[in-house]
């Protein structure tokens, strides 16, 4: 069952199975996985040259099925494993020393993690679009190349598998003394990943890692006119913001060689947590998309970018106000900042609640969007489910007040409770990408329905005008 010869008749049902793949050692034009018919043609060619093929040869492949089951068990015991030694790890530190360190690898691997997470969503909206009438590659100008949502799927399973093993290795080895090699840990992982995504050789995706990079190009230097993917990608990446910050923060200690220390901890300190860079970063996303609805005003002149702008700039005060709490006296932060911290921060989530409702969703989109090309059990559940709006308007609002609140620089302790509401802010984006394609897909349908009756409409007018025979 597991690759080994055997003999078999010619009607066997093992050369027959569609969940087996058949491999001929003598065939030199069967290849691996071809099909009972491909087999049954290659041998009547053979005979009719004189060629013998013995039985013996054939060497039949377990079953996809039992792969699937056998690669599954392994991800389990693999993941008991990561969590076993993980704990043990924790568990052999001193309480005191115990919260500044899950902080600290908190810090370093809690990017990557939520990276992860976001591929993962990806991945189902790639397949939600496959299965209804949405042509996702045609919005987002993709080449016959692009990856399909099982090969988005892959790159998250092998992401889900190297992320905690790193982060499993760095608690073991910090736990059990080896400082230094701890310490290499999450510094040889943001290696990896840089090297994997910039590499110019044709692996790993290139196509699509160009298509990433050149995106994300376009979005920091806005001095094109901005198409779909860039502004689908900026949205993005204001959800990821607090993964920016982290991120940055990481590769400064990196940089500075605090890995694995306390160092980083305190208040002046390069990379403490007291740094400008912090709030800095954290704001960066949301100019990138007010300058790109600026230059869409200068292209288009339509006054709906100026009031997106402005939803983008309202973002700003939510985070300099919150950040000014490490730099004036606790009765100034509480008598005047916090007020006007709380009161920017409701401007901001109920502003861009109104926007994703009326703007990025159009709320017409309601009446198709899970309805799928052919019968499925998501598209009875869901389609036309007053409950499913009703959910999504809800969270929608729930979470862009949750979302703006963690945007609070003071916040970045409650390590937790930051990564739980990052979670949640990635979900409300996985939720919010349904809507917004499908809304992109109706504008783009309508218009081409539009310029079809119009080219209808004229050239129905050139035979009137053109035509010699008229009867009086």
């Amino acid at each position: 069952m597991f690759g080994g010869l055997v003999s078999a008749n010619a009607n066997s049902p093992h050369l027959r199975r569609s969940g087996s793949r058949v491999v001929i050692s003598d065939f030199g034009s069967i290849e691996l996985g071809s099909s009972a018919e491909d087999l049954l043609h290659a041998t009547e060619v053979n005979e009719m040259k004189g060629v013998s093929t013995p039985l013996t040869s054939t060497a039949i492949l377990p079953s996809p099925v039992l792969l699937w089951r056998f690669k599954v068990l392994l991800f389990f015991l693999w993941g008991f494993a990561c969590c076993k030694i993980g704990w043990d790890s924790v568990m052999r530190m001193s309480a005191n020393l115990r919260d500044l360190f899950l902080y600290e690898a908190f810090l370093y691997y809690n990017p990557l993690l939520l990276v992860t997470m976001m591929v993962w969503f990806w991945g189902v909206n790639l397949w939600v679009f496959m299965q209804s009438s949405v042509n996702y590659a045609k919005i987002f100008d993709l080449d016959q190349n692009h990856l399909t949502h099982r090969e988005i799927w892959r790159c998250a399973t092998w992401m889900t598998i190297i992320v905690p093993t790193s982060m499993t290795a760095y608690l073991y080895l910090y736990s059990h003394g080896e400082v230094s090699l701890a310490a290499s840990q999450p510094v040889l992982l943001y290696a990896a990943f840089a090297m994997a995504l910039i590499s110019p050789f044709d692996i790993f995706y290139l196509s699509t890692r160009f298509f990433f990079l050149r995106t994300s190009w376009r979005i920091i230097f806005p001095l094109q006119a901005i198409t779909f993917p860039d502004f689908f990608l900026a949205d993005i990446f204001t959800s990821m913001s607090k993964v920016f910050s982290d991120l940055e923060r990481s590769v400064c200690r990196m940089v500075h060689r605090q890995v694995a220390t306390i160092a980083w901890f305190e208040a002046d300190s390069v990379c403490g947590s007291h740094a400008v860079a912090i709030p800095i970063v954290l704001v960066l996303p949301y100019f990138f998309r007010l300058f790109q609805c600026l230059r869409q005003y200068k292209d288009t002149l339509e006054k709906n970018t100026l009031l997106n702008a402005l939803k983008y700039s309202t973002a700003v005060p939510v985070i300099f106000l919150s950040a000014l709490k490490y730099h004036v006296s606790p009765d100034n932060w509480v008598n005047f900042y916090r007020p006007l911290w709380l009161i920017s921060s409701v401007l901001n989530s109920l502003y861009s609640f109104y926007w994703d409702l009326n703007r990025d969703w159009d709320l017409g989109c309601f009446t198709r969007i899970f309805k799928f090309n052919k019968p499925h059990f998501l598209s009875h559940m869901l389609y036309g489910r007053k409950w499913v709006y009703i959910w999504v308007i809800g969270s929608n609002l729930i979470l862009r007040c949750t979302w703006t609140y963690k945007l609070s620089a003071h916040l970045r302790h409650n390590y937790l409770t930051l990564f739980t509401i990052t979670a949640l802010e990635i979900f409300r984006r996985f939720q919010w990408a349904f809507f917004r394609v499908e809304n992109e897909w109706n504008k783009m349908t309508n218009k081409s329905n539009i310029q079809l009756s119009i080219t209808d409409m004229s050239s129905e007018e050139e035979k009137l005008v053109n035509s010699d025979n008229h009867n009086v």
